[in-house]
């Protein structure tokens, strides 16, 4: 019974904090700021690609972690937020109060198919300089998790 339980439970497991060594799709997205970002623009650095919605209380809360996390280390890794089934206003509203200065972009709808299905917000890749997907998290990261990127 344990090994039934452990068989159907594990895709799940694997879906909400697994390690995925794939190819990361390039896409282009214009920032709520008007640049265009291009995940191939990034090449030889590490990408934490962040999708979240501004209605999501725990997008919320996992932001000032992440703003953090890129002023301290902004040399070595790049924080792409994807803003999904969210209003521009609300985005922006939310890029002010948090004082987020890495690049934040509305979703197109095609981005969470490359990258999905996006089930749950938030949801992180972890893209390494080779553009592989190296890990993918469902839930929110904290400070020390984003930190462990690095090593």
């Amino acid at each position: 019974m344990k090994k039934i339980i452990l068989i159907l439970f594990f895709p799940l497991l694997l879906s909400c904090f697994g390690q995925e060594n794939k190819k990361a799709h390039d896409f282009s997205l214009i920032s709520i700021d008007g640049k265009l970002i291009r995940l191939s623009d990034y090449k030889n650095k590490k990408v934490i690609l962040n999708f979240w919605a501004s209605w999501c209380p725990p997008c919320r809360a996992e932001i000032p972690d992440f703003v953090r996390f890129y002023n301290e280390n902004k040399e070595k890794v790049v924080i792409i937020g994807i803003a999904v089934s969210s209003k521009e206003k609300d985005v922006k509203e939310i890029v002010e109060k948090f004082k987020i200065t890495y690049p934040i972009c509305m979703s197109d709808g095609k981005i969470e198919k490359l990258y999905g299905p996006i089930n749950a917000v938030p949801t992180t890749f972890i893209i390494d300089e080779n553009g592989n997907i190296k890990y993918k998290k469902v839930g929110m990261m904290d400070e020390n998790q984003l930190k462990e990127i690095l090593k």
